[in-house]
């Protein structure tokens, strides 16, 4: 009697392991983006009503990402995922039309990063710089928080924030320092002494058909610089300038 009870408790055990294993396998399997309607699903989900204009599937740093554009009002989506845990490494939109405003005066730098501030709650601005984008007054912001960069794009005349834009950054330290790789940091330096007094928005490691490198991306006054470092011996492999105003 002892052994039957036993031997019901064991088989009650084997089924709630293999029950659990099978709720994991599913959940698992949930969490993933496998498909281009299932990204789309992904997305209108994320912004529902909207018109999904185009998905597409590419390997970036050796995994397979999906990007959804969609379009809803007077907005335009877009939104990247990781396809092995459908985790959202970008989301952004923008304003597909803005009018030109030349009567209005200019809002002042620190007024806008205060719009900034109030939009991204405890992020530090790592850059603010005015253009002149299409006929329109803008100011380019970038902040970084916790893991996310994020680019806001204001009308300079209004006020009004007419491109909203977030990406995951790059882990700083890993694996690769270990195996002769300078590090970001010191890519950071080799970056800063090219453009001394400049500011770092961005320093991330990549594999550019496959070199590795670091991509660094600096500004300094009126001018963006971006630096493509190889990541074992230091080598300044592309370095470009652009005007910012």
């Amino acid at each position: 009697m002892k052994a039957k009870k036993r031997s019901i408790m064991v088989l009650a055990a084997l089924c709630f392991v293999f029950a659990g294993a099978l709720l994991w396998s599913e959940n698992t399997a949930a969490a993933q983006v496998k498909s281009i309607s299932q990204a789309k699903a992904k997305a209108l989900k994320k912004v529902p009503n909207a018109v999904v204009t185009e998905v597409d599937s590419d390997y970036e740093k050796g995994t397979l990402v999906y990007e959804v554009e969609l379009v809803k009002g007077d907005k335009k989506y877009t939104i990247k995922y990781r396809a092995s845990n459908a985790k959202v490494l970008e989301y952004g939109w923008e304003m597909q039309y803005v009018k030109p405003d030349n009567q209005n005066a200019l809002i002042s730098k620190s007024k806008c990063k205060q719009l900034a501030r109030k939009e991204v709650k405890n992020g530090k601005i790592l850059s603010c710089t005015k253009k002149r984008d299409d006929g329109v007054d803008i100011y380019k912001l970038k902040l970084k928080k916790n893991s996310k960069r994020y680019t806001l794009v204001y009308h300079a005349r209004t006020g009004a924030l007419i491109e909203y834009e977030w990406e995951l950054t790059a882990a700083s330290k890993s694996s690769k320092a270990k195996s002769g790789y300078i590090g970001v940091a010191k890519a950071k330096k080799i970056a800063l002494a090219e453009v001394p007094g400049a500011t770092v928005v961005k320093a991330e490691f990549d594999m550019d058909d496959g070199v590795p490198v670091y991509e660094v991306e600096l500004i300094k006054g009126n001018y963006e610089y971006d630096f493509e470092i190889h990541a074992k011996t230091g080598k300044i492999l592309k370095q470009e300038k652009d005007w910012n105003d």
